[in-house]
């Protein structure tokens, strides 16, 4: 388990003073503010510029950096979650089974949504992270329940 914890990632360029928007944004708006410190491709850097463009933070950093770099933290840096809560990056890795034990693969992604956050989970499945679909999270356990319906049953052909 890496101790970095992906924040977003370098975008397109946004004009021409080495400013760039960020791609899948930490909703944690403190990391797109002047004076924020993180690291960029693996470098330590600060931001030395922010603001936003179409709702999105655009920021430029006191040095370089390629598109497609990840923008991290320590793990150490997030602040502590409440009960039942937990980040995105938890979830990645963990199995996910039916009410029912029906194991249905495990998570891959967590696809920001307009409505809700999807998790995509292996092998193509897409399950909404509503209260309906989501029954339990067990991080300890290392999986994730959900309510039988939401996967259609294989269909095995004869």
């Amino acid at each position: 388990m890496t101790d970095r914890v992906s924040i977003g990632r370098v975008g397109k360029p946004h004009g021409l003073d080495g400013s760039f928007y960020v791609e899948r944004p930490s909703l944690d708006d403190r990391w797109w503010k002047v004076g924020s410190r993180f690291r960029a491709g693996g470098e330590a850097v600060e931001v030395v510029g922010a603001r936003r463009a179409q709702g999105r933070p655009v920021i430029k950093l006191d040095r370089t950096v390629v598109r497609g770099a990840p923008l991290e933290i320590e793990r150490s840096e997030l602040p502590p979650t409440e009960e039942d809560e937990y980040y995105a990056f938890q979830l990645l890795g963990l199995a996910v089974v039916e009410e029912n034990g029906r194991a249905l693969g495990t998570v891959a992604d967590v696809i920001p949504g307009v409505a809700n956050d999807v998790l995509e989970v292996t092998g193509g499945v897409l399950l909404p992270m509503i209260e309906d679909c989501i029954v339990r999270v067990d991080l300890d356990g290392g999986r994730i329940v959900v309510a039988a319906g939401f996967v259609p049953e294989a269909r095995h052909e004869a």
